[in-house]
């Protein structure tokens, strides 16, 4: 069962109908009145607040008494007679003939003893109600797909509401949040600016030290090269360090002080080339340790600084160009080498005799800095990777980093093994 809204008032304010029929696809409801005059309760019907609707036709209504012979193209309505006092009479001696609008005219219809009672407009078909007491309705749901899609509500264009579902229009809007207090609002925005004020601040800070330190690590370094302008190793710019290498072409091999590259100051003169780490505070210092160092050392087992580089924070040191590499190529499979000379033919392998020779010219080397140097030298890092070998395998010892000059005084007589690092090769 259904009930049907109506605008009168009495009798017709609940219209009961049957829902015989429901069909999704084409949006259409079909209920058939039990009792009663359905063409009279059509009247009544009111839908504007009801999501349902119908297709509407314009009807003209005639009072006629019975004498009058039957129109051919109207339909009687004896049950009109019942309604009310104004649509009828107490003693059922009128008939009722509705009238399609705008398929006849009424001046061709022998109208001559009706009276014209009232035009509808908008209202169903009333001979299909007459016929079988049925009435469809429509209704119409939107295809909100698109709004949907764009994240935002679906409503009808106009308020409106069409029975021709092909041509009722939708729109989009905005859907609108749930509005937060302004409490809330006042202490979000506040929380808000003060992590950004935080977070900028520590930005800054970290900024401003890190450039604070980086700028007298590089007033430390320029006020030490100024005292060492006499000195032989030669000092170059960052831009006669990316043309000795070919902008760093030919890569060496990396460390944790930095990644070395070969170079050549001339067609005969090769150097290996040596940039820097700046990963660490004392960075600068392990730059001043080794020029200050090498630049003092001249001995056939020391490898020959031949200049630095210190534009801005760009620091690297430039070395004779050794051939073979350092001693570690060399000497971490000389054990296993030696005891499967008979099984195995190991080309690293140099023999006993030459890593003999090897050793005793380290040792010379590191006696030359503990006594031959006008200042005592202390490497503190002797160890295979920092020995280089020449062409005739010729030790040298390098990475002078972790190196300090000490006093000559007779009076120092010991140094502490705390300080004094050392890993001996021999």
């Amino acid at each position: 069962m259904m009930i049907m809204p109506s605008s009168s008032s009495a009798n017709h304010d609940k219209q009961h109908v049957l829902v015989k029929k429901i069909n999704y696809t084409t949006q259409e409801i079909e209920i058939h009145y039990q009792i009663g005059c359905p063409p009279g309760q059509i009247f009544y019907l009111n839908l504007s607040s009801s999501p349902f609707g119908f297709e509407d036709f314009n009807y003209t209504l005639f009072s006629c008494p019975s004498s009058v012979p039957y129109i051919s193209t109207g339909t009687s309505y004896d049950c009109l007679t019942k309604l009310s006092p104004c649509l009828g009479n107490i003693n059922n001696q009128t008939n009722y003939y509705a009238l399609l609008g705008g398929y006849c005219s009424i001046s061709r219809m022998p109208l001559v003893s009706c009276t014209k009672v009232l035009d509808y407009t908008s209202v169903p078909d009333l001979f299909t109600i007459k016929q079988a007491n049925i009435l469809k309705l429509l209704w119409f749901i939107p295809d909100c797909r698109r709004c949907e899609d764009l994240g935002k509500g679906c409503r009808f264009k106009d308020e409106f509401y069409s029975t021709q579902k092909n041509h009722t229009e939708t729109q989009c809007y905005v859907l609108k949040g749930p509005k937060r207090p302004r409490a809330t609002l006042r202490i979000l925005g506040i929380c808000a600016l003060s992590v950004v004020a935080l977070v900028t601040g520590i930005v800054i800070s970290y900024v401003y030290s890190s450039t604070k330190t980086e700028k007298e690590s590089q007033l430390r370094i320029e006020r030490f090269l100024d005292d060492y302008r006499a000195l032989k190793p030669s000092r170059y710019s960052y831009a006669d360090i990316k043309r000795m290498t070919n902008k760093f072409k030919d890569k060496l091999g990396q460390g944790a002080q930095g990644t070395v590259f070969k170079g050549k100051l001339s067609s005969e003169l090769l150097v290996a080339v040596k940039i820097l780490s700046n990963s660490n505070e004392k960075a600068g210092e392990d730059f001043i340790n080794e020029v200050g160092t090498m630049g003092r050392i001249h001995h056939v087992n020391v490898v020959r600084l031949v200049g630095f580089c210190a534009d801005g924070f760009i620091r690297a040191l430039v070395y004779d160009f050794l051939p073979n590499g350092s001693l570690q190529n060399f000497i971490s499979s000389s054990a296993a080498a030696a005891d499967h000379m008979s099984r195995h033919d190991n080309s690293n392998f140099l023999g006993w005799d030459k890593l003999q020779d090897i050793a005793l010219g380290i040792a010379k080397g590191i006696e030359y800095l503990h006594q031959g140097c006008d200042q005592q030298i202390l490497h503190f890092d002797i160890k295979p990777h920092n020995v280089l070998l020449y062409q005739n395998f010729t030790p040298k010892v390098c990475d002078f980093g972790l190196a300090k000059l000490c006093s000559n005084s007779k009076d120092q007589s010991a140094i502490s093994m705390t300080t004094a690092r050392a890993r001996s090769l021999l």
